[in-house]
């Protein structure tokens, strides 16, 4: 409730919080779009492989020249400007910097980072839910080993439903389900690169004149990305998929408590305390009433220990939404504003030195499952990409099952032909058991289930 006045309270001392921010796509822009509004936050570095698209994110987000004339971190921190380059480890490594954002979206270079900013005593901002989803857990873990936050994002939907999920905890309810909204119908599991944007209804003109990449943006259409946050949140916050992952009911917000509620009791959940996501749009493709595709949700309820009655009278006294029993009700939060709202995990890290979301256990993972029928002999190229999309499992019976993690299945070959919606196997693929990112994981396993 305070982080606006102890920002310009590190303002008016001339102590920032001092920022080093890892790739300048879409994500990046938008935090640098409101970073230079906010007091008490000086963005010291940007490292991006290309630095001409760093530049051409500050140009696009309002930045005056003046203020990216920096040669060196050192001269950045001195004058208040801005140092860009292609040294992501040098910016890591810099004195200079309190506080890095890793933002690349690339599961591999994210564990890289993050181990990188362990060794240098940086806390980190996991934008990077791909490398969260593959190995959080065990990175959140060495991150308090070392003495730093490890944190997800504000803004991007994961740490938002973990903040609607505290809150009903301290609040003394009980959480029934949590997830996000999206538009889904089973159809686009199959949808590429090449086809997204008419899913999308985005002209070519339309998408020339944004930052847009096909291949994530697919991924949030074919649920992959789905399956990457709600493991990202289930992993958070101790909430647990169902035992053949996310079943995207339509659902519009008035229905929240009436749908995200226990199968035995008229709902659509396999238990109490699931991560679910829900589509936008009816099965035959007609828009769902008051739809909650941008937005975020919990269903709770009260309990049945003695006294909830009054409770759930309180629900209709105040106007809560709430199913057919009175028990069980919703709150929601219709937007996401991704990095425009990153500032938020910013301050709390720096400030207070608390994450706004961090993984707490490991009980869910994504599993690399067919697109198509696949030969042998095809190599996979990972999210949101022609071969595979993400199945949200829960963790244990992704490692009996001996999945693939999503996250890793970009640049394996395939030693067996592959059915369409079957899973990627380990025994499928030439893996390089040597190779850093997978002896990571393999780590993890270890340590969390093994």
């Amino acid at each position: 409730m305070n982080l606006y006045r102890k920002l310009r309270a590190r303002a008016a001392e001339g102590k920032p919080l001092r920022i080093g921010l890892i790739g300048a796509g879409k994500f990046g822009s938008m935090y640098l779009a409101q970073a230079k509004h906010t007091p008490g936050i000086h963005v010291v570095a940007i490292a991006d492989l290309a630095p001409d698209r760093a530049h051409a994110a500050l140009a696009r987000t309002g930045w005056p020249a003046e203020r990216i004339r920096a040669r060196s971190f050192g001269a950045a921190q001195r004058d208040g400007t801005t140092f860009v380059t292609d040294d992501a480890l040098a910016l890591i490594g810099a004195s200079q910097i309190d506080i890095v954002i890793e933002a690349t979206g690339k599961p591999d270079v994210g564990i890289r980072h993050a181990l990188a900013c362990c060794e240098n005593h940086k806390h980190v901002v996991m934008v990077n839910v791909e490398a969260d989803a593959l190995a959080g857990p065990l990175l959140a873990e060495r991150a308090r080993d070392a003495g730093i936050v490890y944190s997800l994002a504000y803004g991007d939907q994961p740490a938002l439903i973990c903040e609607m999920v505290d809150w009903c905890r301290a609040a003394g309810f009980e959480v029934v389900a949590a997830g996000k909204g999206t538009k889904y119908l089973p159809a686009y599991h199959a949808s590429t690169p090449a086809t997204v944007w008419l899913h999308y209804g985005f002209s070519p003109e339309d998408v020339a004149a944004g930052d847009f990449n096909a291949q994530m943006f697919n991924s949030f259409l074919d649920g992959t990305k789905s399956a990457i946050e709600m493991a990202a949140v289930a992993n958070a916050t101790g909430l647990t998929p169902a035992p053949e992952g996310l079943a995207f009911p339509p659902c519009g917000v008035d229905n929240l408590p009436r749908v995200l509620r226990p199968s035995a009791e008229g709902g659509c959940l396999h238990h109490v305390g699931q991560v679910e996501v829900i589509s936008s749009l009816e099965r035959d493709g007609r828009p769902v009433f008051r739809d909650l595709r941008w937005g975020v949700y919990v269903t709770f309820r009260a309990g049945d220990s003695a006294g909830n009655d009054y409770v759930h009278r309180c629900f209709r006294e105040y106007g809560f939404s709430t199913d057919p029993s009175g028990r069980y009700s919703a709150m929601y939060k219709p937007y996401h504003a991704i990095g425009l709202e990153l500032g938020i995990t910013v301050a709390s890290v720096g400030l207070r030195g608390e994450p706004t979301g961090q993984p707490i256990e490991w009980v869910a993972d994504v599993a690399a499952t067919a697109k198509r029928d696949l030969v042998e002999g095809e190599t996979l190229d990972g999210e949101g990409g022609y071969t595979v999309y993400g199945t949200l499992r829960p963790a244990r019976a992704a490692l009996a099952q001996n999945t693939v993690p999503l996250g890793l299945a970009h640049g394996m070959k395939l030693k067996r032909a592959i059915a369409v919606n079957h899973y990627v196997r380990w025994d499928d693929v030439t893996g390089d058991e040597n190779n850093p990112t997978i002896a990571f994981r393999r780590e993890m396993e270890r340590k969390f289930l093994c």
